[in-house]
This record gives C-alpha cells, sequence and structure tokens, in this order.
C-alpha cells in the first residue's frame, strides 16, 4: 500500500520545477513529503523494563496532510456533541455556479468568505421571518471545494438546529420536523446577497481579473457575467434530519479536518500516474477508479489548498463563539437540556480508541515505555 507522501516524493519536485506553485501550495508539498520522516526530527523511547527503543518521528501537522489532524477532528467532534439540543438537525448545501470558478481560484480568501457570509446572512435572516420560524437559530458550517475526482467544487455544508432563541430570548421556537425554511426561497436569497457583496467587490476594486477572466474585467464584461448568474438557478439542498442527532456531527466530521483526499484511495502509482478509487454520484453511487498524469493529480490536489489561517470552519446566530456561553446556556435552559461538560482527548486515548493499543506499553514485555529517552534533531 502507497501513500500521498509515496506520491509528493516521487513527483512533488518535479511538480515545483516545471509549474508556478503558490506559497501555501509548496508548505503542503513540502510538509507531507517530510511528515513522520528524520527530517523533522523525532525522539526516542526506552522501555523501562526491556531496555527496547522506539524511534518516534514528528509529524508536519500541516492540514493538508491525510496522516495529521485525526486528533483535532475527534476533539471537534466531541465538543460539538455537548452543544447538541434535542431537536432534529438539517443539514444544508450551498453551491455556486462554476462560471464562478476562476474568480474562486484567483481570489480564494475574498470569494471563499463571500460564500460563508452570503450563506450566512441568508439562514439568519429568513429565520427571523415570523412566516418561517422567527427565531435567531445557530448554524455551523464547513467550507468544502473538492468533488470525489478532486475537480474543483466550492460549497459550504451546514448544520441547522429545528429550532432557536425568540426575539425577545424568552422561549426557545421550535421548527416543524421538515425544514422551516422553503429551498426555492433559500436559493434565491442566497444568489441575490452573493451576487450583492460581489458586485461591491467589483466596484471596491478587490477583483484581478487573469486567464479566462480577463473578459470580465471590464465593466460591461463584469454586468454580462452578473446578468447571465442572476439567471441561472443556484442549487441548496436540504437533507432529511438524522434520526440520531449526534450522526450529523459525526457526518459532518468528515468535512471538517479533511483532506482533499485520504490514503485508502489510492491505488496504484507508475513512473506516470496515479490511479484512484472515487464515486459517481451521477451513476448510482457506484465507486469507479480514475487514472491521472501525476502532474495533473498533484496540481488537481493543490487546488484546493487554502491560504494560511483561514478559517474553514465558522459558527453564527446562538453558536458564534460571542453567544455560546450566553445564548446557547439559555438554549440549555429553556429546552431542559443538562449541560454536558467537555472531554480534553489526548493522542493516547485516540490511538487506543481507533486501534486498540495502548502505545504506553512496550509490546515486547508489558513495561512502560519513558519519554523522552533522546531528541533526535531534524535532518539536514
Amino acid at each position: 500500500m502507497f501513500e500521498l507522501q509515496d506520491v509528493f516524493s516521487r513527483f512533488g519536485n518535479r511538480f515545483i520545477d516545471s509549474n508556478t506553485v503558490h506559497y501555501e501550495g509548496l508548505k503542503a508539498i513540502k510538509a507531507i513529503m517530510n511528515c513522520r520522516t528524520s527530517s523533522l526530527g523525532g525522539h526516542v523511547d526506552v522501555c523501562d523494563s526491556c531496555g527496547s527503543h522506539r524511534v518516534s518521528y514528528n509529524s508536519c501537522r500541516n492540514r493538508n496532510c491525510p496522516k495529521c489532524g485525526n486528533l483535532k477532528k475527534e476533539q471537534w467532534i466531541l465538543d460539538r456533541k455537548t452543544e447538541l439540543l434535542p431537536v432534529p438537525y438539517f443539514h444544508l448545501v450551498f453551491t455556486v455556479p462554476h462560471q464562478l470558478n476562476g474568480l474562486f481560484l484567483s481570489h480564494q480568501d475574498l470569494m471563499y468568505s463571500l460564500l460563508f457570509k452570503a450563506s450566512s446572512e441568508t439562514l439568519l435572516m429568513l429565520a427571523l421571518d415570523k412566516k418561517f420560524l422567527g427565531a435567531q437559530i445557530g448554524v455551523t458550517m464547513v467550507l468544502h471545494s473538492w468533488g470525489q475526482n478532486l475537480s474543483f467544487h466550492p460549497h459550504v455544508h451546514c448544520i441547522v438546529p429545528g429550532g432557536g432563541l425568540s426575539p425577545s430570548g424568552c422561549s426557545f421556537m421550535r421548527s416543524r420536523k421538515k425544514f422551516f425554511i422553503p429551498v426555492r426561497v433559500l436559493s434565491q436569497v442566497f444568489r441575490g446577497k452573493f451576487l450583492f457583496y460581489l458586485k461591491k467587490a467589483f466596484y471596491d476594486y478587490q477583483l484581478k481579473f487573469t486567464g479566462e477572466s480577463l473578459s470580465y474585467s471590464n465593466e460591461s464584461g463584469f454586468l454580462s457575467l452578473i446578468a447571465s448568474l442572476y439567471d441561472t438557478s443556484w442549487v441548496v439542498y436540504c437533507k432529511k434530519p438524522f434520526k440520531e442527532t449526534y450522526r450529523v456531527v459525526e457526518y459532518l466530521s468528515r468535512y471538517t479536518h479533511k483532506t482533499a483526499i485520504y490514503n485508502n484511495r489510492l491505488v496504484s502509482m507508475t513512473d506516470s500516474t496515479v490511479t484512484f478509487r472515487y464515486r459517481d454520484y451521477r451513476d448510482h453511487n457506484k465507486m469507479k477508479l480514475m487514472t491521472l498524469d501525476a502532474m495533473e493529480f498533484i496540481r488537481r490536489f493543490l487546488l484546493h489548498v487554502l491560504p494560511s489561517g483561514f478559517q474553514k470552519i465558522r459558527y453564527y446566530g446562538f453558536l458564534s463563539n460571542r453567544n455560546r456561553k450566553t445564548k446557547l446556556l439559555k438554549c440549555f435552559r429553556l429546552t431542559r437540556t443538562p449541560v454536558r461538560p467537555k472531554v480534553k482527548l489526548t493522542a493516547k486515548v485516540l490511538i487506543l480508541k481507533v486501534s486498540g493499543v495502548d502505545i504506553s506499553i512496550c509490546p515486547s514485555c508489558g513495561g512502560s515505555w519513558c519519554r523522552v529517552f533522546n531528541l533526535l534533531p531534524a535532518a539536514g
């Protein structure tokens, strides 16, 4: 079995030499190549009973690395489960037309921020409307930019509780079992908000047009694009609530700390190609194989490397950071839900949970490892 690290170790430098790679892409390639190798240094543990030695190399901790992030993901799941209310939770997805892909790729920070802003404002505004719910809701949003074949497909996944605080804050208003805002209304309002902010960005000179989007650089070309987008149906869809509330958090965790492709989907590698599994949603969700030129595989992977410091998980309404300790607690009281304490997860507990192996015990004699016996400096 081979890993993404093997792909980058074999083809990464060749790709860098023959392509212009943005800074975050370079960091991701180098981090994945060096993850858990002597390049990053490490330590040696010794068993206090039999004297056995164990070498452990440091992780890169890059969010695009498929080996890293599991601890953060499991901690995120535990934290979100303590915030669940006794109401149905809905899973929504906001997508944008493919005509905007060029602008998203050339203005990632701006366009992704507009996507979050337009979709969150749409949900919060319509939920406050008495025609639908008349309450302030909480929203958890996660950015996702890839399809199963590594194609570029920017969208946000949202989980929304079926209820919220009344405007006075004195009562908790529960929604119907079905989602309380019609999808048609959501898509129309979302489209209007997103295009309003996009036009504002244009007139504030925040957009720079290159390549395929160069034809939109003048006002007439840009307004022609906006007009065509107004005539396009924007897709917002809502999935049925999960029968067990906590399942929605576990489902959303697939997107929270995930990179574009995991090692278990990689099948084979030759001197010039990479083959991987993907699910074809247009063909009854069948699992298929796709073979790409190695340079194309890396190019597609790097499309999904986010700008440095960009927050791909965001919270709104009574789940926002400033409201979580006040309004969320009020929701707990009004729904008579006990407040659950948060649990701190450690790497040892996670490994024991996943593999059943206690890494603090020597497999040879059952003794305990002494840490840290010796530090290994980074190679080079």
